[in-house]
This record gives C-alpha cells, sequence and structure tokens, in this order.
C-alpha cells in the first residue's frame, strides 16, 4: 500500500511538473509552485526528487525517447535521400520544437540556469545526437565521424529553434529551408540553382 502511494506522489509531481513547464517554462516554475499543482508540501517534493533540474530530465528523457521513435518510423517509408533528409529537418528544426507548447526549451532553459555542477549529465545529448548521426548517415555519402559532427550542428541548431518557439518575431524554419539545407548536404554543386519547394 505504501509503495503505491509513493508511486501516486512521484507521478503526481511529474504530472504537475509538465503542466507547469509546458503552460509557463522552466525558468518560471518553482519548486513550491510544483507542490501546489500537485497538492503537496513543497519538502515532499525533494523526498523524490533532488531538484527541479532532476524533475525535468525525469520528464523529458521518455518525452524525447517517444519523439524519437515516432521520427524513425517516419523516415524509414520515405526512399529518397534528400526527401529523408528534409523530412528529418523539419521535423528537428519545425515540428519537435513547437511539440506541447514548445516542451524542448524547458530542457534548454534548465541548462543555461545551472551551474555546470554534478546534476549535469551528457546522457540526453549523446542519445540524441547518436540518432540523429544514425539518420544522417543514412541520407549523406560521410564517414561515422562525420555524420557525428553534423548532427551536433544539427541539435545545436534544434536548441535555436526550441528557445526560438515563441518570440514574437523569430525564426520559422520551412519547407524551403529544409530543401536547401538538404541540398546543401546532399549535393553541394547544386546549391545556387533554383529551389523547387513543394509542401512536405
Amino acid at each position: 500500500m505504501s509503495q503505491t502511494k509513493k508511486q501516486d506522489v512521484r507521478e503526481a509531481i511529474l504530472a504537475a511538473s509538465f503542466r507547469l513547464f509546458s503552460e509557463q517554462g522552466y525558468s518560471d516554475t518553482s519548486i513550491p509552485a510544483i507542490a501546489r499543482e500537485a497538492g503537496i508540501s513543497t519538502a515532499n517534493v525533494y523526498v523524490y526528487f533532488r531538484s527541479k533540474l532532476d524533475i525535468i530530465y525525469t520528464l523529458y528523457e521518455p518525452w524525447l525517447k517517444e519523439r524519437l521513435e515516432r521520427l524513425d518510423r517516419s523516415l524509414k517509408r520515405i526512399a529518397s535521400p534528400e526527401r529523408r533528409l528534409e523530412r528529418l529537418l523539419v521535423i528537428l528544426w519545425r515540428e519537435l520544437p513547437r511539440e506541447n507548447n514548445g516542451f524542448a526549451k524547458n530542457i534548454m532553459q534548465a541548462l543555461s540556469t545551472t551551474g555546470g555542477g554534478d546534476d549535469y549529465s551528457p546522457h540526453l545529448r549523446e542519445l540524441f545526437q547518436g540518432r540523429v548521426a544514425g539518420w544522417l548517415a543514412d541520407c549523406l555519402s560521410v564517414t561515422e565521424a562525420e555524420s557525428d559532427v553534423i548532427a551536433g550542428i544539427v541539435l545545436m541548431a534544434f536548441d535555436g529553434f526550441a528557445m526560438n518557439v515563441h518570440l514574437e518575431h523569430g525564426m520559422a524554419f520551412n519547407a524551403s529551408a529544409a530543401r536547401l539545407f538538404s541540398r546543401m548536404l546532399i549535393t553541394p554543386e547544386l546549391v545556387g540553382r533554383p529551389l523547387e519547394v513543394d509542401k512536405l
């Protein structure tokens, strides 16, 4: 009975945190606000989680993995390497940053407000970068090391687009940009030629 109650409290904390992070962002969400939303005391939050960063990591990893699996299934249905790369870029730089009211921006806010101490782990970035590198290697004529470098750059752009989601005059990534970047990576000699843009 006690174990069930503990699990219920932990899930209530995570559900409250997800709602608040999605609505107002990591930076504007406090542990006392999470406790109020979950219907528990602030001290009780710390029984289950070391910090707000611990909570965001706990939420973000399954959220990200689910979307990477969905992306993998989507990419497997596209035969053309160029179209597959375009789709990858559109999902990473437009669709994923917008999901759940820009939930991905929370991890960037969290990392930018930490002191870089012991709570930081590169695990999620390595997981994300490894998946992206694999997809890029399937689309491009590059070595494994080169695809990893390109994946790192793609993820830095992802971070920027995620932070950009709620800016009033923020840059939006579109099909034309996806076509251009895809062409640059797959057939760089075609970059100066006019783009034929169709809807992705």
